[in-house]
């Protein structure tokens, strides 16, 4: 029988044993976080001469500074190379991609008040940007899509990704994916010297204004420390699922939802909520069934083990009140009528509507970003979209004619704080010197 925790929220110690799945998770590593420090401030000292050193220490290859940079013309011959089902599939998932995000685009806008002052909003897309794609045996091509794409959709004027190439090695389906996605440069860098690249430039790597993508504990703290010298997309800790079930659906089904969440890494998070005992004994009984066919059985058993969870509970609305609590980075919604909740949910990355909306569709093709946020961080963010590519200026106006009844305003308040220059500022452009 598979190792999976089981907790009813109508037991006494229900608290303690959710307090306990959710403490599960990794904390800070100080010596971790000394170790990157070190990493950044060597290569902003020495650039291109630090990240080689790095890059040869750890992805165990020879290289030169000229070597880094991966040309067009070999992103163009990977996609030429792969088989054709597999290009079609990128192609397919990049036109959804891209669709969805073209709804999300900001335009600029101005109005003129009532004493003819003008304000408004000025959107632009970011100047450079960086992407880093974990690389390697693994490769992610759905990440490259994901990130690249949103990017595009703003208006990006430079892409630069950066990927490891270990033993010099380097993912087919990652460089396909590069170019079916649009991106501009290509490093063969990866680990904490790659984000101190991005972030501080070398002679090389241009230094890009925001930095976005999946990476280790190295590549997350490297992130975090570098934030403020440019922007990140967010602190993203251990993948999760939540699942909703109001025991309508099949159970082979959430089954394999939960191991498609699993499956990840031992880190990653699988919990089903439910308020159906009948249910819950036939998912598990599912789960034994189809573990021994699973691909990556020892690592789905570890992630259950450690961190997922089958829950019982009383009805559906104390299931979206565990929800709403632990905001889960996705959460599906496998009920018969799940409209009728979608009101309910205030906290979750992205919501899969109903027993064939599938997480794993959302990994790869559905549309919108996979980039969403963890640990409960849905409280306070978002999924990565367009708006995370641009940025946004004030715009303020004013004549001679529009402009007193502003500074009147402003001096009276600026006065009051004990700032008098901001109040004679605002004053002498009350007396019209200029007739516009």
């Amino acid at each position: 029988m598979i190792g999976i925790r089981q907790l009813d929220s109508s037991s006494a110690d229900f608290s303690v044993g959710l307090e306990a799945l959710l403490s599960s998770s990794a904390g800070p590593d100080e010596a971790l976080d000394r170790v990157v420090l070190n990493i950044l401030q060597d290569v902003r000292q020495r650039g291109d001469a630090a990240v080689i050193e790095y890059t040869q220490r750890f992805d165990q290859r020879e290289a030169r500074a000229d070597q880094l940079e991966i040309a067009t013309a070999e992103l163009e011959a990977a996609l030429a190379k792969i088989p054709p089902s597999l290009r079609k599939a990128l192609e397919q998932a990049a036109r959804r991609i891209r669709s969805y995000h073209e709804h999300q685009l900001v335009r600029s806008w101005s109005y003129e008040d009532d004493a003819g002052n003008t304000l408004g909003q000025r959107v632009l897309a970011l100047d450079r940007v960086g992407v880093y794609v974990p690389g390697g045996k693994a490769a992610y091509p759905s990440s490259v899509l994901m990130n690249v794409i949103p990017a595009v959709v703003a208006g990006v004027q430079e892409i630069v990704m950066v990927v490891p190439a270990p033993g010099g090695e380097l993912a087919p389906l990652v460089l396909a994916a590069a170019s079916v996605a649009g991106v501009d440069r290509v490093f063969s860098i990866g680990g904490a010297q790659a984000i101190a690249a991005l972030a501080y430039g070398t002679e090389t790597v241009p230094a890009v204004d925001k930095i976005v993508g999946p990476g280790n504990r190295y590549v997350a703290a490297a992130k975090r420390l570098v934030f403020g010298r440019v922007g990140i997309d967010m602190l993203a800790g251990p993948s999760e699922v939540l699942i909703l079930s109001d025991g309508s659906g099949d159970p082979d089904w959430v089954a394999m939802d939960l191991f498609a969440q699993a499956e990840h890494d031992e880190d990653a998070r699988a919990i089903l909520v439910c308020n159906d005992d009948a249910f819950i004994r036939s998912v598990k009984q599912s789960m034994a069934r189809l573990l021994p066919t699973m691909q990556r059985k020892a690592i789905i058993e570890g992630s259950l083990g450690r961190n997922g969870a089958l829950i019982k509970v009383r009805d559906l609305e104390e299931g979206i009140a565990l929800i709403n609590r632990l905001a889960p980075e996705h959460l599906q919604l496998s009920v018969a009528a799940p409209e009728a909740l979608l009101a309910e949910v205030r906290h979750a990355g992205a919501v899969f509507m109903g027993h064939h909306a599938a997480e794993a569709i959302g990994d790869y093709c559905a549309g919108p970003s996979h980039v969403l946020p963890t640990g409960g961080s849905a409280r306070f963010s978002s999924p990565l979209g367009v708006y995370d590519f641009q940025k946004r200026s004030s715009i303020i106006g004013c004549s001679a004619s529009s402009v007193a009844s502003l500074a009147a305003i402003a001096a009276e308040l600026a006065r009051a704080e004990g700032l008098s220059a901001h109040a004679r500022s605002a004053e002498l452009r009350m007396k019209n010197k200029f007739s516009t």
